[in-house]
């Protein structure tokens, strides 16, 4: 039975039980508070709130764990997105009751994407109508969402989807409260060790400014240049008689000048000093635990993102700040050659749905079989089909690769030439792509500064392609890997292990447990992957394997 639970005007909450249709079931209930709810009902199957990132860590604060939920907010960020094509519309339970209603829609707070922590003044939900109560605007809402996702076009997959997306707001929630474990006397030893001295009132720490020098002395006596400026740079390379478009790795590597060897340490320097240095240390570690906030589905490719800490940006080196408790193990785990595996499933290429279902080297078996054994010439076709990438060597090989997967290159075709004509493309389990006017070129499409002024253009058109190729394939792996953290999350607790979920990005999740549970988690990883194929693209001979390291440190898995 599933339980819808809402505040009232009392303060406290009002709930009862709903049937499949959200009809009511018996009376309305009311408890002083949504601890107190949940408490007294330990077998409830699934509870139907607004938000999970507000009500289930109110109740993980209490030590109170549920199995499943319904995130009405997160629903209907997915159903408008799917029947209107307008991802990125209003998601609050405000917007979907006024759509419900045919009322003007209120927009959704602002997103704090600062890398900043939560402040004291942090917008509360959008307020409902005078007179309506989130209980009442609940009920109506989610019988209206179970109403419009039977109506979408395979109804079986949009509702896995809603379930997996809701169950990776639960995995989220615990994920911040349990924390990464993080030694920041390590943390501070290595930035001592690389920065040097730490000077007082913001300035350089020692080895950025020893860097800095060095650059302007490579540019000759009484230059001065600050490597931390573009502009700077660019215009003194100008001055030396090389013209630079941007400050990017790749275009200074090309050049044969005294000043590009400490630039591009500095770069590199710098770079951790901001975004993990001292002050980094200072805001984001307490108690040994580095506690994100995950956004689920931050991107519209289904992607995870955070709200400040850049948790999915660690550099290597801080890496070895990431340490077990004593006694205890990080169970690091790779998906291996997500995508490509991911493209086989959804593409139903029985060529590539065999190369995909042997368990090895995806790439190394491709190469056997298409290139002549060239490994890396198997990775840069598959990955140039999948990315869009149809110049120089990926434009060679793309005839051999169509040719042996047909169905595989259609796939991602078809779905590049929906995006240049403006058409919406879907992920396997119903996930939507932006409109054609709105650029959302995030990471399953065009990075950022690549970003079309309009998608009316020939050039627009092309990228929106290139855009949409790529989100049928990738949309799919994140929409893949939810059911995997969500069977992963109920296995260990069913197995009533120690082990919590601490990390995930994209590919690879981290689970903290004691050592002699380590055996266990690995296994309960494949397991999952394994369930979660099965799950999310039926019976196929795809095979999701994982590269999996038990190491005391985090960066002893790499």
């Amino acid at each position: 039975m599933r339980w819808v639970v809402g505040e009232s005007a009392n303060g406290g909450v009002r709930l009862c039980a709903v049937d499949e249709a959200g009809a009511a079931v018996g009376a309305v209930v009311e408890e002083p508070d949504l601890v107190t709810a949940v408490r007294a009902r330990p077998d409830v199957e699934r509870w139907v709130w607004r938000s999970t990132a507000e009500s289930y860590r109110k109740l993980l604060a209490a030590g109170v764990r549920v199995e499943r939920c319904y995130d009405v907010e997160a629903a209907e960020a997915l159903l408008i997105g799917h029947e209107e094509g307008q991802s990125g519309q209003p998601r609050s339970l405000a917007a979907a009751w006024a759509r419900l209603r045919g009322l003007p829609v209120p927009e959704d707070p602002p997103v704090r994407t600062a890398e900043t922590q939560p402040s004291l003044f942090e917008p509360g939900p959008v307020p409902l109508p005078p007179g309506t109560d989130e209980f009442t605007a609940l009920r109506e809402v989610y019988a209206g969402q179970l109403a419009r996702t039977e109506k979408t076009e395979r109804p079986e997959r949009m509702r896995l989807l809603l379930a997996s997306e809701s169950a990776g707001m639960l995995v989220a929630a615990e994920m911040h409260r349990a924390g990464v474990p993080w030694r920041a006397d390590v943390h501070r030893a290595l930035l001592d060790e690389l920065l040097g001295e730490r000077y007082p009132r913001g300035l350089e720490p020692q080895r950025l400014a020893e860097l800095a020098d060095e650059v302007s002395h490579a540019f000759g006596p009484g230059v001065r240049v600050r490597p931390d400026l573009p502009a700077d740079i660019i215009r003194a390379f100008a001055q030396a008689g090389i013209k630079l478009a941007s400050t990017r790795k790749w275009e200074l590597l090309r050049i044969d000048h005294p000043a590009v060897a400490p630039l591009l340490e500095y770069k590199k320097l710098y770079r951790l000093h901001t975004a993990h240095g001292w002050s980094w240390l200072q805001q984001w570690v307490h108690e040994g635990r580095f506690r994100p906030e995950y956004l689920p589905g931050g991107t519209v490719s289904g992607r995870w993102t955070t709200n400040g800490g850049g948790a999915l940006q660690v550099p290597k080196v801080i890496r070895r700040a990431v340490v077990a408790d004593p006694g205890w193990r990080l169970v690091v785990a790779d998906a291996d050659q997500m995508e490509p595996r991911v493209l086989a499933a959804v593409s139903r290429d029985r060529g590539l749905m065999e190369v995909a279902g042997s368990g090895r080297d995806l790439y190394a078996d491709l190469a056997a079989r298409a290139f002549g054994g060239d490994r890396a010439q198997a990775k840069l076709a598959l990955l140039g089909a999948i990315y869009g990438q149809t110049s120089g060597d990926a434009l060679k090989h793309m005839a051999d690769l169509r040719r042996r997967y047909p169905a595989a290159v259609a796939y991602v075709d078809d779905a590049a030439r929906a995006g240049e004509e403006g058409r919406l493309v879907r992920t396997w389990l119903g996930r939507t792509s932006p409109p054609a006017s709105v650029a959302a070129p995030d990471e399953a499409g065009l990075p950022q500064e690549e970003a079309p002024p309009s998608y009316g253009s020939t050039a627009g058109a092309r990228a929106r392609g290139r855009f949409t190729r790529n989100f049928v394939v990738q949309g799919s792996a994140a929409d893949w890997a939810l059911l995997v953290l969500a069977a992963l999350r109920r296995s260990l607790h069913d197995a009533g292990m120690q082990a919590e979920l601490v990390f995930f990005q994209h590919d690879e999740v981290i689970v903290h447990c004691p050592e002699e549970e380590a055996p266990a988690v690995a296994q309960a990883i494949t397991t999952a992957a394994d369930l979660a194929g099965r799950l999310a693209f039926g019976p196929t001979p795809v095979r999701f394997p994982f590269t999996t390291a038990v190491v005391e440190c985090y960066a002893d898995a790499k």
